[in-house]
């Protein structure tokens, strides 16, 4: 250390608001940093001399008998941030805390681990004692080495993948895109791939070693990012009266690292195996078998550390604990550096034996052919791995070829290596940081790609999307309503409890100062919140926006999608909104023009009046409806068994709800039925409530002429929690298979769950992305073109750049004409003509210097072909004729 110490960074410590971290710590116990105390700190401390009047002990700052030189260094440097930052500072010496700073920056360590003898006081002494330092400073080890080995077991294991010829699509399948992701797995599995962009894979069959990599290496990154956010917090905090709990928290933490520890050396040490049987070279791979059985540990060494270590916690001697698992960390950094070593040369090692002049023990020449034609044949390696691998090239220095026996050479190889992997080393921390550089690297500049279950749209696209809001906005303003528009995200506790068994899929977002929130799951209940918070009693409303599903993204069903929604609230003649809101759906569809459509209907209330007749328990039946609503997906028989099996439903109340739920007819045919003389129904106060309900709005909707669209269907259930009276759901018909495209209901109590007095209120969302969906298709099938712009006349002016500022003041006369315009300025003819076509503009005005010598234009019919000159001056005029404007 002393050769280089003026090269040495410095690290202050004690400043006021600096906080101290683990890399700090490992740098000033590897000898890599000065340490410096903050004069802000000094000044906190007694001016006291070295010789008190108080009398002193003598105490030796000597860690356990199990730590090192490393583990000394931290546990000083830990404990002179403790001294500085204790609460009572003015009652600590400035000699005390100086006097480690002077032992941190001196030579009098040498490679063994050493002690301080010193004389405290007693307030210093119980600082001391109870400064928990030694084990924190074992822990800040333990969080920076863990931390690098997170990084680097991913690139090692990316060599690994390259030298067997791995078969890596599992990686592919850790994101199931079903919303409960194993975040770490699926960061290593995306870090796995961007190392790998450009592996060239045989695929010679998936290894449980390899498809358990994001698994077992994302492991180990979870239980090191809470080590870390532990010690963070640990080597910052003062000094408390007692350590109480201190010792089992860090068991706590500290014993997940150690069983992520366990599972990659092993995880590691079978792809050690796996490198070291395709080694393609014999001398290399018998050279390397030597070495590797002598140096390398065995699974037996990591499963005596995880039992000496376990074997310590359950003894609660924590400090021992700690080391116990350094000392694991040590055997798991030698398995993955030698996974590292056999890759490296089971991809390289061929080239290397021939750079040595394909000697073989005793130095007798041989040159392997087998080896030089898999030369030739060189594995193309993954854009990352093979940066990876010239660092290590450039490591080992190769130069051509190389003299004495080669076994020697290989030895001088490893050891070469083992020094380059170690963490205490400098250059390890720049290997760490190419790794990461290398990951950021290729990962901007991958192609991004959307979230599961989102999309972008097109201008075609676009174009269909704007001219349905427009059609669906105009029949909402038909019917009186008004807009509004509320937040995307709600407080949580505003959209838990409204959804039943759905509530599982509402987006909850992170704690952002106290407030937790969630992404919206529909409209409904954000217009609940609105009315019942602003105490509105009546209220016609529309709204056009983006709801959020934490759902399994398929055809047709989206995380992110639009919804359309009109809702009446306030108190109005019996059934009178619930007509409109079905009539409004039914003209929605109608103007869309998608094609054949029916609207499924029943009553919230017939539904409860049906299951007591069935004997279904009423804290039962809204959980019952909701496995009653899924029989548009699945068989009755599948409903039956989620009923009896998941639900606790008896066989025969189960079967008894079968025969009714599949009653379905014309809205007037089935409730004539259900209203015959003798019917159960009438005897059951709610569902013959229900019946005289449906009565009013079937007549109502015969009247308008749009019954003909509805069906009356006992299965159809809803499983909302919130609906409490007529519910209903609109069907596609046609080809294209895409499900419910709208629903709703009466909700009358949802408003009142917010605290205010209850407002009725009924509601029809339009799932408008599936409605897209369907109008897409037809016109394709149609074979319809949709225009991307609605441009009406283009402006195209002959000439090069010179003639902006023309082109700037004739296309604003059109703008200001409110005209749709558009510019082109090109010496060429066919660029401005193709611009037209592509955008299929009608019109265009051409503006060359021939006919501007004599001040005109000409405007072009660019469907007819035919064209004419016009004044320039009165170009705009005669442009809009012909838009007939």
């Amino acid at each position: 250390m002393a050769a280089y110490r003026d090269e040495l960074k410095i690290i202050t410590i004690g400043g006021k608001g600096s906080a101290l971290t683990s890399t700090s710590v490992y740098t000033i116990a590897t000898g890599h940093a000065l340490v410096r105390i903050d004069s802000s700190a000094l000044d906190r401390l007694t001016n006291q001399n070295r010789n008190p009047q108080k009398p002193l002990h003598s105490i030796s700052l000597t860690p356990n008998k199990a730590s090192n030189l490393i583990a000394t260094r931290a546990y000083l440097t830990v404990l002179l941030n403790k001294l500085l930052h204790y609460t009572n500072s003015s009652n600590v010496r400035t000699f005390l805390p100086n006097l480690i700073a002077e032992t941190l920056n001196s030579n009098k360590f040498g490679s063994e681990a050493q002690g301080l003898d010193v004389e405290v006081t007693e307030e210093e002494r119980l600082v001391i004692e109870v400064s928990n330092a030694e084990l924190y400073g074992v822990c800040a080890i333990l969080d920076h080495e863990g931390m690098g080995l997170g990084v680097v077991d991913d690139a090692v294991a990316a060599l690994s993948c390259e030298a067997v010829k791995a078969d890596v699509r599992s990686f592919d399948g850790v994101d199931s895109g079903d919303g409960f992701v194993d975040k770490e797995a699926a960061t290593v599995a995306s870090d796995m791939k961007v190392l790998l962009v450009g592996y060239d894979s045989n695929k010679r069959g998936e290894s449980e070693a390899v498809s358990e990599i994001p698994k077992v290496n994302g492991r180990l990154r979870e239980v090191v990012k809470a080590l870390h956010t532990m010690v963070r917090v640990e080597l910052n905090s003062g000094v408390k009266g007692s350590s109480g709990g201190s010792g089992k928290a860090v068991g706590t933490t500290v014993s997940g690292l150690a069983v992520a520890l366990l599972f990659l050396g092993k995880s590691s040490l079978c792809r050690v195996k796996m490198n070291l049987d395709v080694m393609g070279n014999e001398v290399l791979s018998s050279g390397l078998v030597s070495l590797y059985e002598k140096k390398c540990p065995s699974r037996n060494d990591l499963m005596k550390g995880y039992k000496a270590v376990t074997d310590l916690l359950v003894e609660e001697d924590y400090v021992m604990f700690g080391y116990g698992v350094y000392g694991l960390l040590g055997i798991v950094w030698k398995i993955v550096a030698w996974e590292e070593i056999t890759a490296f040369f089971a991809l390289e090692g061929v080239e290397l034996m021939s750079g040595i002049g394909g000697q073989v023990y005793g130095g007798e020449a041989k040159v392997d052919k087998k080896s030089e034609k898999k030369k030739k044949k060189k594995t193309v390696l993954g854009k990352g791995t093979s940066v990876i691998v010239q660092l290590i090239k450039d490591r080992l220095q190769i130069v051509g070829g190389g003299s004495g026996d080669s076994l020697d050479i290989l030895e001088k190889w490893v050891e070469n290596l083992f020094s380059f992997f170690s963490p205490k080393q400098p250059e390890f921390d720049e290997f760490v940081q190419k790794v990461k550089e290398i990951v950021e690297r290729n990962e901007s500049r991958r192609l991004p790609k959307l979230p599961k279950g989102t999309r972008d749209f097109a201008n075609e696209q676009m174009v269909i999307r704007e001219r349905a809001f427009s059609i669906i906005a105009d029949v909402f303003k038909r019917h009186g309503a008004t807009s509004l528009d509320t937040p995307a995200f709600e407080l949580r506790e505003t959209l838990m409890g409204k959804y039943g068994e759905d509530s599982k899929l509402i987006y909850d977002l992170a704690d952002q100062g106290g407030e937790l929130c969630s992404l919206r799951y529909d409209l409904t209940v954000p217009f609940a919140r609105y009315v019942a918070m602003n105490g509105i009693t009546s209220f016609k409303r529309y709204q056009i926006a983006k709801v959020y599903r934490r759902d399994n993204p398929s055809k047709g069903r989206y995380r992110e999608f639009y919804q359309c929604d009109f809702d009446i609230a306030g108190q109005y003649e019996e059934m009178g909104p619930d007509f409109e809101i079905v009539k409004v759906l039914t003209e929605l569809l109608d103007e869309l023009d998608i094609g054949d459509y029916e609207v499924k209907l029943n009553h919230r209330k017939l539904l409860d009046g049906m299951l007591e007749i069935c004997g279904v328990p009423p804290e039962k039946f809204r959980t019952i409806c909701s496995s009653i609503d899924k029989l548009d997906k699945q068989s009755f028989e599948q409903v039956k068994k989620e009923m009896v099996e998941e639900k606790g439903l008896a066989v025969e109340t189960a079967d008894r709800i079968g025969t009714f739920v599949k009653e379905k007819d014309s809205p007037k045919e089935l409730l004539s039925k259900l209203k015959q003389e003798g019917s159960e129904f009438l005897q059951n106060a709610s569902s013959s409530r229900a019946l005289d309900e449906l009565e009013i709005l079937f007549d109502a909707l015969e009247r308008s002429k749009c019954i003909d669209k509805v069906v009356f269907d006992l299965s159809l259930a809803r499983g909302l929690d919130y609906y409490t009276g007529v519910i209903f759901e609109a069907v596609f018909k046609g080809t294209t298979q895409v499900g419910s495209i709208a629903a709703g209901g009466r909700y009358d109590n949802l408003i009142g769950m917010f605290g205010s007095k209850p407002v009725p209120a009924v509601g029809v969302s339009l799932g408008i992305e599936r409605v897209f969906a369907i109008m897409e298709q037809l016109q394709k099938d149609r074979n319809e073109t949709t225009r991307p712009t609605e441009t009406q006349v283009l402006l195209g002016i002959m000439g090069n750049k010179s003639k902006i500022p023309l082109a700037a003041e004739l296309t604003s006369k059109l703008w200001s004409a409110k005209l749709k315009a558009e510019f082109v300025v090109s010496t060429r003819f066919d660029k401005i003509i193709s611009r037209a076509n592509d955008s299929k503009i009608p019109w265009m005005v051409l503006v060359r210097d021939r006919e501007l010598e004599t001040g005109k234009v000409k405007i072009k019919n660019l469907e007819t072909k035919i064209e004419e000159e016009v004044p320039l001056s009165a170009f705009v005029d005669e442009v809009k004729n012909r838009l007939n404007l």
